[in-house]
């Protein structure tokens, strides 16, 4: 049985579901939408300051009929959040076909480490130092979200912003542990260099998940 299980999360037609919940988006161009967000578990960029580092095994999460994510989704909002993890671990071929089918509109998040697989109305590149995004995710970011940590960030900014279309909006956005201390940092090089613009983690402001 387990072998079966896992070539249908193979071929996406089965998920590890980590959680799922309707909330308003928190971050970048789409912040304040009402938005159903589904977070695929799998993981292994490692980002030492990630929030959600249960996300990582996928061994701990469920695997979903991918067919009935669609279906609980489509009852609550237009605007779907694939997030993770690292949602491009798996083929999401299946799982943006469906929704895509019922019309909606289909975000992701990602580090774009992996492949790009799936139908996407929007695609947030986040990416990491430990494992690059790969060529075909940067040229096809919508936007480009670089979270600072330290100041050696606001340099790698730069480079991914290099790697990405010239229509793909830049956000640089506070890691929130470090948010005292680098927002000023934030707001004086956005100043500095207005083709960025700040984006912050509005839904913690807000408590809301």
């Amino acid at each position: 049985m387990k072998k079966e299980i896992q070539e249908l999360v193979n071929k996406g037609e089965m998920l590890p579901l980590m959680e799922e919940f309707y909330t308003i988006q928190g971050e970048g161009f789409h912040k304040g939408t009402a938005a159903y967000f589904i977070r695929v578990g799998g993981c292994d960029v490692g980002c030492h300051w990630c929030d959600v580092k249960e996300s990582w095994d996928a061994e701990l999460h469920p695997p979903t009929e991918t067919s009935n994510i669609v279906e609980k989704a489509a009852l609550h909002s237009n605007t779907i959040v694939v997030t993770g993890g690292e949602p491009l671990t798996w083929d999401m071929t299946a799982l943006t076909t469906q929704l895509k089918a019922k019309g909606l509109q289909v975000h992701i998040e990602t580090s774009g480490a992996y492949p790009l697989t799936g139908v996407w109305d929007w695609i947030c590149l986040s990416p990491k130092k430990l494992k690059l995004p790969t060529a075909e995710v940067s040229a096809k970011a919508n936007e480009l979200k670089v979270i600072i940590f330290n100041k050696d960030d606001f340099r790698f900014a730069e480079e991914q912003a290099a790697l990405v279309g010239e229509d793909c909006i830049l956000y640089l956005q506070p890691e929130w542990s470090k948010r005292d201390k680098v927002i000023p940092e934030i707001v004086d090089y956005v100043m500095a260099n207005p083709k960025w613009k700040v984006s912050l983690q509005t839904h913690k402001y807000l408590n809301i998940p």
